[in-house]
């Protein structure tokens, strides 16, 4: 880990405040309603459940954003900066079960800090993350190594292992929050189903075969089902 945590995490809040104003300009921020309502609910019962994994969690600057754009795509940022776009909750209709089990992946991503790995490989290799890393003086030298950072993390497809990692992690993280392990597997054939025969989405850019997921899912959910059936449930949506 030749990139410390602080130093990507400052700079990955920078990419992400930069997003989030890019999308404002753009009248595509979303920060009520009923679909905002939805993530803010999951992403509070979710976050507390991190501290199984690590305790410095409790200091994250946790955020949450939503984006309304045609996009079958969501992250979360190092040191916690949750963005979901309005097209995969849409497109796939998701169900609680199944943002929890999204949201819950790419928290686990952020947990085990995959992001910072892949860009301590880029700087070991002496690529130009390295040189802008060291010049983030002023903000348009954070910006532009915030991009740079963002480039590794979300980009660059992570290795078989860490998305393995983020699989179980995240099962075990949106079962400990209430929410049905099985949503894991039912969003994977949804995926499946709304890409068929269609390029890739970004969101699937850097993860294996729907197909290959949903056989290794499956596999954990002995080990998280007994986590899900103790665990407090959410409250039922209420009803327009």
């Amino acid at each position: 880990m030749m990139a410390s945590s602080a130093e990507v995490d400052r700079l990955s809040a920078v990419s992400y405040n930069e997003q989030n104003q890019k999308a404002k300009e753009k009248n595509l921020l979303v920060t009520s309603g009923p679909s905002y309502d939805r993530l803010k609910i999951i992403a509070n019962r979710l976050i507390p459940q991190t501290q199984a994994f690590r305790d410095d969690t409790k200091q994250w600057d946790w955020r949450l954003t939503l984006i309304d754009a045609p996009v079958l795509n969501a992250s979360c940022a190092p040191g916690g900066k949750i963005t979901f776009y309005t097209g995969i909750i849409e497109q796939l209709n998701l169900n609680d079960d199944e943002i929890a089990a999204i949201m819950g992946h790419e928290i686990a991503h952020a947990l085990r800090e995959h992001g910072r790995e892949r860009v301590s490989q880029a700087m070991a290799q002496n690529l130009a993350v390295n040189v802008a890393m060291a010049a983030a003086g002023g903000y348009g030298s954070a910006v532009s190594a915030a991009n740079q950072v963002a480039h590794y993390v979300f980009v660059l497809p992570n290795s078989r292992e860490n998305e393995s990692e983020a699989d179980a992690i995240g099962l075990e993280l949106a079962a400990r929050a209430g929410y049905n392990p099985n949503g894991a597997i039912t969003v994977w054939q949804k995926m499946i189903k709304a890409t068929k025969d269609k390029s890739s989405p970004e969101f699937l850019s850097t993860h294996p075969s729907g197909e290959t997921r949903i056989e290794q899912l499956t596999a954990l959910m002995p080990a998280v089902e007994p986590l899900y059936k103790v665990a407090p449930k959410p409250l039922p949506p209420k009803k327009l």
